[in-house]
């Protein structure tokens, strides 16, 4: 059984013995098409949240960057639950017609919650003025350069469960 250092091994030297064979691994248009996604998704959440409710917006915001370690523990831990009941409930035959619909709520609020905590880490980076603008461009920025690298990938979850933590605890609580 060849191993990841093998496969890899020998991909390279397929690559060098015939050069007229075209590998392409495809790791540059999938984090790519991820950097985009995530600066789409948080610019146009953002800009929704921003039009419809700019006040609910800042509160949340300030929920974010007053508890932060709390909202993502609170977050990590509504993720984790969300996760176990769905697959649980995918288990069941019957529980699929209520496990989609709970992973798309879970979705929506993961999104909201990130496009909140997104633009709270803009507002401490750029600062506060009367058009969101601004703010809205350097979280989408932010969300999209962290989806690109491998190891923004674990902050930008971090920065995602502390905004759906803050956002579910606005709603349960």
């Amino acid at each position: 059984m060849i191993g990841f250092g093998e496969a890899g091994l020998a991909v390279g030297v397929i690559a060098q013995a015939a050069p007229g064979v075209d590998i392409d691994i495809g790791t540059t248009g999938g984090l790519l098409g991820g950097a985009i996604g995530a600066f789409l998704t948080t610019l146009v959440v953002g800009a929704i949240l921003v039009a419809v409710g700019p006040e609910y917006t800042e509160r949340m915001m300030g929920d974010v960057l007053e508890e932060p370690i709390g909202s993502f523990l609170y977050g990590i831990a509504s993720l984790l639950g969300i996760g176990l009941l769905i697959l649980l409930l995918l288990v069941t035959i019957v529980g699929i017609v209520v496990a989609i619909p709970l992973f798309l709520l879970a979705y929506l609020v993961w999104a909201i919650g990130g496009a909140i905590a997104y633009l709270a880490v803009a507002d401490r980076l750029v600062g506060r003025n009367d058009e969101w603008l601004t703010q809205l461009l350097v979280a989408a920025a932010i969300s999209g350069a962290l989806a690109v690298t491998g190891v923004g990938g674990v902050l930008a979850i971090c920065i995602g469960a502390a905004g759906f933590g803050a956002v579910l605890r606005d709603v349960l609580e």
